[in-house]
């Protein structure tokens, strides 16, 4: 039989606080937000001590009890902006329309909007930085529904279905959120790295 994992509450704070507050503020960008979910997701998980397993670390449990939690605040965030009427990414849609960026005959881009070159090639830690500063600074731009919806899907690498069931959206929805979200990214980088 293997061994079964032993919780170490007292030691959560120096072992995985900085991880987790990593892990948090990466999907959140706020810093207070952030602060405050970790302090929930040890809160919980000592609630919780009763039901791990020891399937996985200690460091994998909190981090999911953590995810639940950015999942709800995503959940929260897009209901407001439900509540209120049309999504921002309703109305921005209706500001770009893709037959803007694609040509209508054969849907590739338009000159004007295909892709360009980064420069970024190479592996040069310094332009990886920078790059990673300026996709931060991109995120922020996006709409609520639109970094939620990006952030599950590219960050934590969640099944399209559980992203759809947890935010409420329609696959057809998910996947047009998923669209525009990544040519407003590709634009907002290419604008600001060149």
């Amino acid at each position: 039989m293997g061994k079964i994992a032993v919780l170490d509450p007292r030691q959560w704070v120096g072992l995985h606080a900085d991880y987790l507050y990593s892990y948090a503020i990466a999907r959140l960008d706020d810093e207070e937000q952030a602060r405050d979910l970790v302090q929930e997701t040890f809160l919980a998980a000592l609630e919780r001590t009763g039901q791990f397993r020891g399937n996985s670390s200690e460091r994998t449990w909190l981090t999911s009890i953590l995810k639940h939690k950015i999942i709800d605040v995503y959940r929260k965030r897009n209901s407001g902006l439900a509540d209120r009427g049309r999504l921002p990414a309703q109305r921005q849609a209706d500001r770009e329309p893709e037959q803007e960026f694609f040509e209508a005959d054969n849907g590739h881009w338009k000159e004007a909007y295909a892709p360009q070159a980064l420069g970024i090639e190479n592996e040069d830690p310094l332009t990886n930085k920078e790059l990673t500063t300026i996709l931060q600074l991109c995120l922020k731009k996006l709409p609520a529904l639109w970094l939620s919806v990006f952030t599950m899907k590219h960050m934590d690498e969640a099944a399209t279905e559980m992203i759809c069931d947890q935010l409420k959206l329609t696959p057809g929805n998910f996947w047009v959120i998923i669209h525009r979200a990544k040519l407003n990214l590709r634009a907002c980088i290419q604008k600001a790295w060149m």
